[in-house]
């Protein structure tokens, strides 16, 4: 079986990075395999878990390319023969011409159940500060496609993650991750992998 080539692009620590190499270990990201980590920081963690994984890693400075960042990941993606892009704690705003570019084809984890607290200036804790503000009893994460409204494109999955008494934006961060970001990203990216994988197969006969 030829497998879908898959690079993951990270900003910092690699958490999520992490539960798709365990993922890819462990079988349950069978028709996929991560080919290329690409980190918009040249300090972030997560390049040590990629050279530890034995996977390509690469940075495409966004502080320093200015305007050829995107045409650095472009060529990055293109040398990796990349056909599905994960954006795993990823923290850049991708534009409407590149995100055009790789139609249903970019995918990203977002810390919510969205339609709620997603959009321009929701990432990281602020996402969960926000939840907590609003009183709410659920929250979770959902892997979406990627298109040029933030977190707007086609939900794929979604899990919920009940709010604790007593929960921190920290706390909870780290509950929704363990409980629904390393579960659905990696169930996810095997789900687009095998239909790529599949399209691929029947294209071929």
């Amino acid at each position: 079986m030829e497998k879908t080539s898959i690079a993951v692009l990270v900003s910092g620590g690699g958490t999520n990075l992490q539960a798709l190499i365990d993922a890819q270990n462990s079988g349950i990201i069978n028709h996929g395999r991560i080919t290329a980590v690409i980190s918009s920081k040249p300090d972030a963690y997560a390049l040590k878990r990629a050279e530890a994984a034995g996977i390509p890693a690469y940075t495409a400075d966004r502080k320093a390319l200015g305007q050829g960042f995107e045409q650095e990941l472009r060529r990055i993606i293109r040398q990796a023969g990349a056909e599905l892009i994960v954006l795993a704690g990823f923290m850049s705003i991708l534009s409407a011409d590149f995100t055009e570019s790789y139609p249903e084809r970019i995918i990203n984890v977002h810390p919510s159940l969205i339609p709620s607290f997603c959009g321009k200036g929701y990432y990281g804790l602020k996402v969960h500060e926000a939840a907590l503000a609003r009183g709410v009893k659920l929250t979770g994460a959902t892997v979406h496609f990627v298109n040029d409204i933030p977190d707007g494109g086609r939900i794929i999955m979604q899990k919920a993650v009940e709010v604790q008494d007593g929960d921190t934006p920290e706390a909870l961060q780290q509950r929704v991750m363990r409980e629904a970001e390393w579960i659905i990203l990696p169930m996810a990216v095997e789900k687009i992998a095998e239909e790529i994988a599949d399209k691929k197969s029947e294209e071929a006969k």
